[in-house]
């Protein structure tokens, strides 16, 4: 290749899919990371009490692992944060016999997400714009445009209100109703709010890709 192929060569514009495909691509994953989780916990609730609930949610984990391992498939690395994060949670809430402890370090996960989002919007490179890049690649050129790095701030704020909001609303409902309010509610409420702020996400990384291609 000459060096005046590759002056050129034009850049490739980031692809983002349709909207169709990415909800396509989500569901299946706020089902095994949402939905089934929560009624999986339930479901051991109703039928044996704390202990029920606490070792249905655990084996849930393990069994992912198990299944994976079966399929000749690798167990990533997020899978085994989850496992070492829910047996602690586990052993704690067994020792001292408060389900409040099973659920409380999820909810404070949260609120350190939302610091992180919030404490990166105005740094040279947002902990969101990582996450992003990770998931659409986008050349240099396009993040270092003063259009991008303002989308960005704005996405940093965007997030870090939305997991603070999960967070308040999860540690409310968690010390102030019942499990089973707690379980339902919270899961219909933060679904309700991630999906619309990744929307909202998706159609502003859009328009600000088409301003600054022009």
């Amino acid at each position: 290749m000459t060096a005046s192929t590759l002056v050129l060569s034009p850049v490739a514009r980031p692809a983002i899919p349709r909207i169709s495909v990415l909800v396509r691509h989500a569901v299946p994953r706020v089902l095994e990371g949402m939905i089934l989780p929560v009624a999986i916990f339930y479901v051991g609730y109703l039928a044996a009490g704390e202990l029920g609930g606490v070792g249905m949610a655990v084996a849930w984990v393990y069994g992912g692992a198990v299944l994976r391992l079966i399929r000749r498939q690798p167990v990533p690395g997020t899978v085994l944060l989850a496992m070492l994060a829910v047996t602690v949670r586990a052993v704690l809430a067994l020792v001292t016999g408060d389900l409040l402890i099973f659920f409380l370090q999820p909810t404070l996960g949260v609120y350190a997400a939302s610091l992180a989002f919030l404490g990166t919007a105005a740094a040279p490179r947002p902990l969101i714009q990582r996450v992003t890049t990770d998931l659409v690649p986008i050349p240099e050129h396009l993040t270092d445009h003063p259009r991008m790095r303002r989308f960005f701030v704005h996405l940093s704020l965007l997030w870090g209100t939305v997991q603070f909001a999960n967070g308040s609303l999860s540690l409310w409902l968690l010390l102030s109703e019942s499990i089973e309010t707690y379980l339902i509610v919270r899961t219909a409420a933060v679904a309700v709010l991630m999906v619309l702020a990744a929307l909202a996400s998706l159609l502003a990384f859009r328009r600000v890709l088409r301003i600054v291609h022009r």
